[in-house]
C-alpha cells in the first residue's frame, strides 16, 4: 500500500510548530531538515510516520489541536519573546498547554478574550488581514466622545501614514465624566484602539476585548481559560473557510 504524502510546508503548520507563513519561512532560509538533509522546497513530500523533520534544531512532531479562550487580565503580556516580561498570558494556563501560541496578541493594559492554538493555519486566518475577523472591544475613554468623533473613528483614523479600515461604533453612553462605547474592529496594529482615540484627543482609561469572530467572552472570570467546544471552532473555521 503507497504511503500517504503531505507537503513539508503543510506538515510543519499542521502539527501545531508555527503558522503556514512562519515555515515557509524556516523552510527557505535553511532551517529545516527532513531526514538529517536540508530542505529548500516547501513543497517537499514527507510522510508523517516514517521521516523525522526538524525545524531550528527542533524535532516537529504530529501533535493533537487545542483550542482555548483565556480571559486575560490586565497586567500579563501576550507575547512570549518579551524578555523583560514578568507575567506572561501562558502563566495563567497548566503546563501541558503553556506550548499554546495567542491568536494575536493583546497589550499589557488591556484585558479581555484571547484565543489560544497549536493549530498553525488556525491561527494563521484569524490573524492574516485578508480574512476579515472581527474583533469588537468594550472602551472606556475620558470626556464625552462627540457625534463626529463617532464618525471618525468608524471611517477610519490615519496610523503611520495608513488608514484604518472602517470600524463600527455602538451602545455608546457617557458616565461619570467618561465614555463608554463598543468597538467593533477587523485589524490587528499595535495598540491601535487606544492610538486612534488619541489622536482625537480622548485618552482611553479602560479596554477590554469581548467577542472575537463570532465568540463572545461571556461569563468567563477573569484569568480563568477554558477549551472551545467543537461547534465553536467548526463556526471559527467556516467563518475562515478552513476545512473542519
Amino acid at each position: 500500500m503507497k504511503e500517504s504524502s503531505e507537503r513539508l510546508q503543510v506538515f510543519i503548520s499542521h502539527s501545531g510548530f508555527c503558522s503556514r507563513r512562519k515555515a515557509m519561512d524556516l523552510i527557505r532560509s535553511g532551517m529545516v531538515t527532513v531526514n538529517g538533509k536540508t530542505v529548500f522546497e516547501p513543497s517537499f513530500p514527507i510522510v508523517a510516520d516514517r521521516d523525522r523533520v526538524c525545524a531550528g534544531g527542533r524535532t516537529v512532531r504530529v501533535q493533537r489541536h487545542e483550542y482555548v479562550m483565556l480571559h486575560k487580565p490586565a497586567g500579563f503580556v501576550t507575547s512570549r519573546a518579551d524578555q523583560f516580561a514578568k507575567r506572561i498570558v501562558t502563566d495563567l494556563l497548566p503546563p501541558s498547554l503553556k506550548g499554546l501560541n495567542p491568536v494575536g496578541r493583546l497589550d499589557k493594559d488591556t484585558e479581555g478574550l484571547l484565543l489560544l492554538t497549536n493549530d498553525g493555519d488556525f491561527l494563521y486566518a484569524l490573524t492574516h488581514p485578508k480574512f476579515d475577523v472581527g474583533k469588537r472591544y468594550e472602551v472606556w475613554v475620558e470626556g464625552a466622545l462627540t457625534e463626529q468623533d463617532a464618525k471618525k473613528l468608524c471611517a477610519g483614523i490615519s496610523l503611520d501614514g495608513r488608514k484604518t479600515s472602517p470600524a463600527q461604533l455602538s451602545r455608546r453612553s457617557v458616565k461619570s465624566g467618561k465614555t463608554r462605547f463598543e468597538l467593533l474592529i477587523h485589524e490587528g496594529r499595535k495598540r491601535q484602539i487606544r492610538r486612534m482615540c488619541e489622536s482625537l484627543g480622548r485618552k482611553v482609561v479602560y479596554l477590554k476585548r469581548i467577542q472575537h469572530g463570532p465568540l463572545r467572552l461571556g461569563g468567563l472570570a477573569r484569568g480563568k481559560w477554558r477549551h472551545l467546544s467543537l461547534e465553536e471552532v467548526k463556526q471559527l473555521k467556516e467563518g475562515v473557510k478552513i476545512n473542519a
